[in-house]
């Protein structure tokens, strides 16, 4: 499975920025993490069968959601903070559910960059 992502940018704080992810085959969950250099990659959200999964950090106001006819997941961050500021990769798995740990995700998006400004 190949996973295409877009929408990173270059946003002001309190602004909003949507991530899409496209997935070449058929998925049972599709996520965002994120890294910045130095620190350890952490989960953004998850969605399997629309339930959704958020990092704590989230508080609210980010929303994850998969079109399945498409095979694709949107996040739309809203209230961008600076910290937000990270690259962002997709992650799917073909099997069983989500994980909160990078490790059981063999799917990744070539990240895209999102700076808060």
């Amino acid at each position: 499975v190949q996973l295409v992502e877009s929408g990173g940018g270059l946003v002001q704080p309190g602004g909003s920025l949507r991530l899409s992810c496209t997935a070449s085959g058929a998925t049972r969950c599709l996520g965002w993490f994120r890294q910045t250099p130095g620190k350890k990659r952490e989960i953004v959200a998850t969605v399997y069968f629309h339930r959704a999964h958020y990092g704590d950090f989230v508080e609210g106001r980010f929303t994850i959601s998969k079109d399945d006819s498409t095979n694709t997941a949107y996040l739309q961050m809203n209230n961008l903070k600076p910290g937000d500021s990270a690259t962002y990769y997709c992650v799917a798995r073909t099997e069983g559910g989500c994980y909160i740990d990078d490790i059981h995700y063999p799917y990744w998006g070539q990240g895209t960059q999102v700076t808060v400004s």
